[in-house]
């Protein structure tokens, strides 16, 4: 894969012809949509990712937010680049349950250097459109 461009690798996945980051299938979301500055994934949370409160786990929002904000970033790169998160700022809104149903996380590129580069997300509850979370995030450029 180094020798496709970051939104190629991305597209690819997308599309089910190349193999999706393991964590993704852990968590059980899927990256649905992809052009350059912008990754959007989507995932039904499950009881399984249940805190000992009941609720869904904050990691799990904050993972679909790093990921979508990551792979935004990710979609600005050439063949063999490559990024790491630096920062990731998350605000939880609202409570995620196994009811809440299928979610939906964006990233958007806000700015791109030569070493780094920052995006912004939400994740939303696709039933009802409201929003779960938001963060930030700030990627090193490699």
């Amino acid at each position: 894969m180094r020798q496709l461009s970051g939104l190629e690798q991305l597209d690819g996945i997308a599309r089910g012809e190349l193999e999706p980051a393991p964590m993704a299938e852990l968590m059980g979301f899927e990256l649905i949509e992809v052009e350059e500055g912008f990754a959007a994934f989507e995932g039904e949370p499950t009881e399984a990712l249940n805190n000992p409160m009941g609720t869904v786990h904050g990691g799990f929002a904050a993972t679909m937010l790093d990921s979508a904000m990551g792979c935004a970033v990710h979609s600005t790169l050439p063949a063999a680049g490559a990024y790491s998160t630096l920062e990731l700022s998350v605000n939880l809104v609202r409570p995620i349950t196994s009811q809440t149903g299928r979610v939906r996380a964006e990233g958007r590129l806000i700015h791109a250097g030569r070493r780094a580069a920052t995006a912004e997300g939400r994740l939303v509850a696709l039933d009802t459109g409201k929003l779960l979370a938001h963060g930030t995030t700030t990627c090193m450029i490699s």
